[in-house]
């Protein structure tokens, strides 16, 4: 019962029973899968999207975080190349990074020397107080 209460009310850990409906309707069809688990669908037929273009989802694999999309899937969900990656060959460049989830608001995000969040900190050089500008002053 929890269960279909959490597919009714939530978004954020799996699809809603109104995107699995609209799914349904759309004739989505499953176009491929990447290494974290997201589901990509497409629309069978001809495509009701402006410029008849058929439309694309993602069904994120657990919380749902939009930097969870690999850049190959980020570009056929936007539109950069018709071709999934599932059915093409895209080659990983050497200078390309692997994911990096996003760490806003966690201890883990970056805290830039000077920021708010890492003044007064032990090892911060840059505890001298705010100093407002004036028009008058040079």
């Amino acid at each position: 019962m929890i269960g279909l209460l959490k597919r009714i009310f939530t978004w954020w850990h799996q699809s809603t029973i109104g995107t699995g409906w609209t799914l349904f309707k759309a004739g989505a069809e499953l176009v491929g899968t990447d290494e974290q688990g997201n589901r990509y669908f497409q629309e069978k037929g001809e495509g009701t999207f402006p410029e008849g273009g058929k439309r694309r989802w993602v069904i994120y694999h657990g919380h749902a975080e939009g930097s969870r999309v690999p850049p190959e899937w980020h570009g056929w969900l936007h539109r950069i190349w018709d071709e999934p990656p599932s059915q093409s060959n895209l080659t990983v460049q050497k200078f390309e990074k692997g994911h990096l989830p996003n760490m806003t608001g966690t201890p883990l995000a970056y805290r830039p020397k000077g920021s708010i969040s890492v003044a007064g900190t032990p090892g911060d050089e840059s505890k001298k107080e705010y100093e407002a500008w004036s028009p008058d002053a040079d």
